[in-house]
């Protein structure tokens, strides 16, 4: 069965954005972009919501097509729009979405479990809103977290305030030449 992988990138202090949605201290070199390119190129899906998918509609379908965007960002523009996409969104319509993109109304359980069911590999999930959807209905198997070597103060925090203690296993970790520390956690 597919897991439910949440990957975010976020700031020592826990924030994925800043008080006015800015995400410019992410620090991506050639060497991350890389290894996120690799992850993500393995995964059946991507799960995200409204304004995760608009902003990257607004790049990457046609990124790989400016000379500027060689290298890993060329080739992360082609996994973008060729990898199947689930946009959770009450407001876009299907006619909105297009790459290989389905709107889904809302974080039904039911629903997810047939996406694991599905063939391929696992979903990652992106996006602090409806990562906290997900987490509400305790759906996400495994963490992927992208601890950035810079404080922001504040902002939007991954985690939403919850109720009990949530086990989890270290699955792996590895330091990144910029000083990004991945963290992966798995559900024992």
């Amino acid at each position: 069965m597919r897991r439910i992988v949440l990957m975010m990138s976020v700031s020592l202090d826990g924030y994925i954005e800043g008080p006015d949605r800015q995400i410019d201290w992410h620090v991506v070199d050639d060497e991350l972009h890389r290894h996120f390119n690799d992850e993500l190129r393995a995964m059946g899906a991507f799960l995200s919501g409204r304004v995760v998918y608009e902003l990257m509609a607004g790049f990457w379908p046609t990124a790989d097509a400016d000379p500027a965007n060689a290298g890993p960002v060329a080739d992360f523009a082609g996994i973008w729009r060729d990898k199947p996409k689930y946009v959770y969104s009450r407001t876009l319509r299907q006619e909105d979405v297009a790459w290989n993109s389905t709107v889904v109304r809302d974080v039904v359980p039911e629903e997810v479990a047939a996406l694991r069911a599905g063939p391929g590999g696992d979903l990652a999930l992106g996006g602090a809103d409806l990562a906290a959807s997900f987490l509400r209905h305790d759906l996400v198997d495994a963490y992927r977290i992208y601890v950035h070597p810079v404080r922001i103060g504040r902002g939007k925090p991954l985690f939403p305030p919850a109720e009990g203690l949530v086990p989890l296993r270290l699955e792996g970790t590895r330091a990144f030449g910029n000083g990004v520390v991945l963290l992966s956690y798995a559900r024992p």
